[in-house]
This record gives structure tokens, sequence and C-alpha cells, in this order.
């Protein structure tokens, strides 16, 4: 393509936003609707914004493509004996000036761009096509960036492989926003990155810090890199600190709360309290304080009588030891499983138990035939959706509420299949706007429908079959239908007990 070409081609380009800019000002040759302008011209306006997104999805890809063809001739025209860092330093300082980016932008728009060039063709493709965004690519080649070959082409296979089983009713990663999808890909790639999660983990804890950045008015940021434990623990602490307080006379929000405990925390020597987590899988109940110190002690956050709810999904063979399959901790991810064990030593008394599908790994139905939620259902829900199943909200689940999808009185049951559980403004938004959700299943989060007719799937769980250990495989007695509810694990020589195959079983 010669420059002349290249020149109309982006003469084109700016020729149709010309005629975009008119369609939506109202200006176009024809209405979107005749028969309702003002309607036509708001579902239209969300036509446009849609197409326009992927168009930019595909501009990013062309952008990749370049900046790395300009990358290789650069290379093939320096002069001989450049040293390869001298000439990385000078595309990248070249690429930075097209684009307007600093050093480091420019240095990450081109370490992106050379992964989705050379590895991860199935991004680039789906970039390129506008199913995804720049954003969501990033995300791709960040997590796939410590795979090795293998790893990463299992990464992209697993989300853009058309043959990859997913639920129907699951959002593709491209209709979710590209925050979310890095929870997924990161849970993906600590459940089969080569390295156990827990050499990994350890490797990470060394890096532990705190942070300082200045900020507008007076104000500055200060966060901490932390093991994921203690980081939601404290989180969690804080919020329950801070709902405490809350009452008629208190003008303070609750995020104005969390911040003043934090810094009088800091500041202080503040009140003593231990690490509580309620380890269980996915139905917890709460348990008493630790009064050990560990692993999950964080202290000074809460007064006594506060109590904060972390729950660990915590497979049964990782409990055991017999495996190091990866727990899951609400509103985090995957995490090693001595940590998982370290929090059940060290932070709950009870569990829970919930029996999963050893096929999936996914829970089983249960229902209640009373309005009433239970407990054990809330936490069900907690366990299924993981956090608000609004399309692209990341509100935590213990912020979430039930919510009947087919009203109690208009014939709605109460059972897992009936229920929700948006968060507190997404809960409102369904009542007080014709935002409505959709049917979910025992696993599968509600969808969305909004006011213009349109349907939002909603993010999923990723339910993978938990790992069995050979001894385990070995011992387990034919069960009809392929299904084990029972495993023989021998506790010592010439004794045997019998286990349920549980999430969370002590």
């Amino acid at each position: 393509m010669g420059s002349e070409a290249v020149e109309k081609a982006f003469a084109d380009i700016r020729a149709a936003l010309a005629v975009l800019n008119a369609e939506v000002d109202g200006r176009g040759s024809e209405p979107f609707s005749a028969a309702d302008p003002l309607a036509g011209l708001a579902d239209g306006s969300l036509d446009v914004l849609a197409a326009a997104a992927a168009v930019e999805a595909g501009v990013a890809g062309l952008k990749a493509r370049a900046a790395m063809k300009y990358a290789g001739t650069a290379y093939s025209l320096a002069p001989p004996g450049m040293p390869v860092q001298a000439q990385e330093m000078a595309v990248a300082a070249e690429i930075g000036c097209v684009l307007a980016l600093g050093p480091r932008a420019a240095s990450t728009f081109l370490s992106v761009s050379h992964a989705l060039t050379t590895t991860l063709p199935l991004t680039l493709a789906a970039l390129q096509s506008g199913t995804i965004s720049w954003q969501h690519a990033r995300v791709m080649a960040d997590e796939a960036a410590t795979l090795d070959a293998a790893g990463a082409a299992a990464l992209e296979a697993h989300f853009l492989d058309p043959d990859t089983p997913r639920p129907a009713a699951a959002a593709t990663i491209g209709e979710m926003p590209a925050h979310r999808f890095k929870h997924k890909a990161r849970t993906w790639r600590e459940r089969h990155h080569p390295e156990s999660i827990g050499k990994r983990h350890t490797k990470a804890a060394a890096d532990r810090r705190v942070e300082y950045r200045p900020d507008q008015d007076g104000m500055a940021w200060l966060s901490a890199y932390l093991p994921a434990d203690q980081a939601m623990a404290g989180w969690n602490r804080l919020t329950a600190l801070s709902r405490a307080a809350q009452g008629p006379t208190e003008p303070r929000t609750l995020t104005q709360l969390s911040a003043d405990h934090f810094a009088q925390a800091i500041l202080t020597s503040g009140t003593s309290a231990t690490f509580h987590a309620d380890n269980s899988a996915g139905n917890g109940e709460e348990a008493s304080d630790s009064d050990g110190a560990g692993a999950g002690t964080c202290a000074g956050l809460l007064s006594p009588g506060i109590r904060a709810q972390v729950l660990v999904t915590v497979p049964v063979f990782s409990l055991m030891g017999l495996t190091e399959e990866p727990a899951v901790l609400d509103g985090f991810g995957p995490i090693p499983a001595s940590m998982a064990r370290d929090l059940v030593a060290n932070g709950a008394d009870s569990f829970y138990r919930v029996l999963v599908d050893p096929r999936d790994g996914a829970p089983l139905e249960i229902g209640r035939s009373s309005y009433r939620v239970t407990k054990a259902m809330r936490n069900w829900l907690r366990l299924r959706d993981g956090q608000c199943p609004f399309p692209g909200c990341s509100n935590p689940s213990l912020d979430n509420e039930a919510d009947h999808l087919l009203a109690w009185h208009h014939g709605g049951t109460t059972g897992i299949s009936n229920l929700g559980q948006p968060c507190p403004k997404h809960h409102k938004l369904r009542h007080t706007s014709r935002w409505k959700p959709t049917p979910a299943t025992k696993n599968q989060s509600p969808g969305w429908t909004s006011p213009t007719g349109r349907h939002y799937t909603s993010e999923h769980q990723d339910w993978e079959p938990p790992h069995w250990p050979e001894s385990a495989l070995s011992a387990m007695p034919a069960q009809p239908g392929g299904h084990a509810d029972y495993l023989y694990i021998p506790r010592s020589p010439g004794e045997e007990s019998l286990h349920r195959v549980l999430y969370g079983s002590s």
C-alpha cells in the first residue's frame, strides 16, 4: 500500500466520522426512526457507540501492528554494532513522540504490541475484529507474560477459542469490563501456572511494601502491597467497623469513616484485635476470633464485638494437605493452599458445608419453600455470583442484597434459581427504573435487560473439577452415574474414615 492509498484511507475515515457526528447530532439525511424521532435518536446513538467501540479496537490492533513493523525495520536499519538496549530505547522514543506517550507508557505499548503480534494471535484477531478492546488485549498480554508458549496458548484458547465450552448465558470477555476480565484471567492463570502458587507467593511476599503518592488539594495516597489474606482481612474489618459507627447522628459516609479509622489505626496504638476469617465453601457462619498470631493477623482494626467475614473456598483435599490446589478468597481470587490452611488453623472453628458436583466443581442446588431467604442461601448466592451480577459491577458479595428475580407476590419461589444478589445501587436501579434481571440457574447468574430492550449477559464463575489425589482415586468406590458422594481416605494404618466430598469439610 503506497502513501497515497494510506492518505485516501484516512481521508475516508475522517469523512465517515463527519457523517456519524451529524447522525448523532440529529442532522443526518434521515432520522433513526420516523415514527418516534426522539426514541430513535436515543437508540441510534447507542448503535453508533457500540460500532465506534468496535472500530476503535480495530484501530488499536492496526497501531500495534504498525508499531511492530516500524520496530522491525528500525532494527534492520540500525548502524552496525549499535547495542540492542540502545536500539530499543530509540524505537520506544520514536513511538512515544509519534503517539505523545511518556517513556514508560511507550515501553508498555510496545511490550503489549510485541506479545500480540508474536505469541497471542487469537487476541490480536479478536482486537482487530472489534470483539475485545485494547484494555482487554493488554490484560491478556499481562497475564500471559510469565507463561511459556504452551501456557499462553492455553490461556488464549480458554477465553477466545470458539470451541472452548462455556455457559450459554455467560458474558464473553468483550462483554465485560477489562478489570473484570483481568480477575477471570488471573484466576485461570493461578490455577494452571506450571509453578505452584505457593512458591510464587513466597517470592512475591518478599516484595511487600507500603507506597506513598502525593495528590491534589492537600491529599495523598498511602497504599500497601500485602499478602491477600491480610489485605482482605484489613479491608473487611475497616468496612465492618465503619458500618458499626454509622447512625442517625453520624454525618460521615461509609467511605469517610473507613478512611478515618484507617488513619487512626496507623497513627495511634488503636485497639488490639486479631484476624477473623470465616473459612467455608461459600456458606459461611461466623467463627470466633483467633487469639494467636499468624499469617492472618491484622491488629488494631476492630474494637471487641465487631466481626468481619472472609469466606475461603477450600477444596477438601487441599485442606487435608493431600493436594496443593489453590483455594479461593472471596473478593480476591486464588490463594495458596498453605495460606488457606493457615486461615483454617488460626481463624475458624466451624464450617458450613457445601456439596459440590465432582464432575465440574459447581455447587449443587438448594431451595426453600418460604419467602424468607436463609443465611445459607445468601451465602450460596455469594458462592454462585462472586460479586454483584450487574454487568461490569465489582461490588463485593458481602455488600449485596438477596432479591427475588420473579417477585414472590407474582408467583416467584425462594430458591437459588430465582434469586439474585445485586449491590444496593443496582438493587435500587432494578426497582426504580425499567432495568430488569433475567432468569438464573443454580450456577449461573441472572442477566439484565435495559430500558431500550438490549440484553446484557452477566459474568459467571469458571467452575473447574477439584483435583483428586491418586490415593483417593484408587480407593474410590464405583458410584452409579459417575457421582462420588463418599470417599474412603485412610487416616492411619488399619483405620479408614468416611468423608463426604465437600468444599470446606473439616
